[in-house]
């Protein structure tokens, strides 16, 4: 349980720090990044660096593998690749560079060798995230805001920290959803909190 002072201590820093740059948008975003990172279970400090690792993999993307298309989630510092790229030795240069990202600590590369998916095959996968993660509200088996959602060409790439019972029941959610093929767990399991 964290306490008030640090949960008001974090919000006020993340609003102070997004007004700062003179833009309210990113200031109302922040505002609500930091009350999902309050439930999250991943210390405030990986939950941030998260954030960092998908920006310098996404950068070290576009320095070295131009002619792929591929998507990079982080969570607890593990890497998550999606997409398309030419061959199975690119697939490989890419896995190797991200996994030298400093503070990755595994990475699970799901590209596929294929050609770049079309822009509709990217906005169907977006309706399936949506719809998965719709689905998630209200589930009382698991809480909705500890599972992130990744979809690609109807896979569904679920991680986060949970416990077994929470990822077979986020599981099994997903794959019953419209749209989803396959289901994949990345996740992390930890031991089920104690019975008070």
């Amino acid at each position: 349980m964290r306490s008030p002072f640090r949960i008001v201590a974090l919000i006020f820093v993340t609003t102070s720090m997004l007004l700062l740059q003179g833009c309210f948008t990113l200031a109302a975003t922040g505002i609500g990044a930091t009350a999902l990172a309050i439930d999250d279970r991943r210390p405030f400090g990986i939950y941030v660096e998260d954030e960092n690792v998908e920006v310098k993999a996404r950068l070290r993307q576009v320095e070295n593998f131009k002619d792929t298309h591929a998507n990079f989630t982080s969570f607890n510092l593990q890497l998550l690749l999606t997409g398309e790229t030419p061959t199975e030795q690119m697939k490989k240069e890419i896995g190797d560079a991200m996994a030298k990202i400093p503070s990755v600590k595994t990475v699970t590369n799901e590209l596929v060798v294929a050609g770049n998916s079309a822009y509709t095959a990217r906005t169907s996968d977006t309706i399936t995230t949506a719809g998965v993660k719709f689905r998630f509200i209200g589930n009382k088996s698991f809480a909705a805001n500890h599972v992130k959602v990744v979809s690609e060409a109807g896979t569904v790439f679920l991680m986060g920290l949970v416990t077994r019972a929470e990822g077979d029941a986020a599981a099994e959610s997903a794959r019953t959803t419209s749209g989803v093929g396959r289901v994949v767990k990345v996740f992390e399991y930890i031991e089920a909190p104690a019975k008070k």
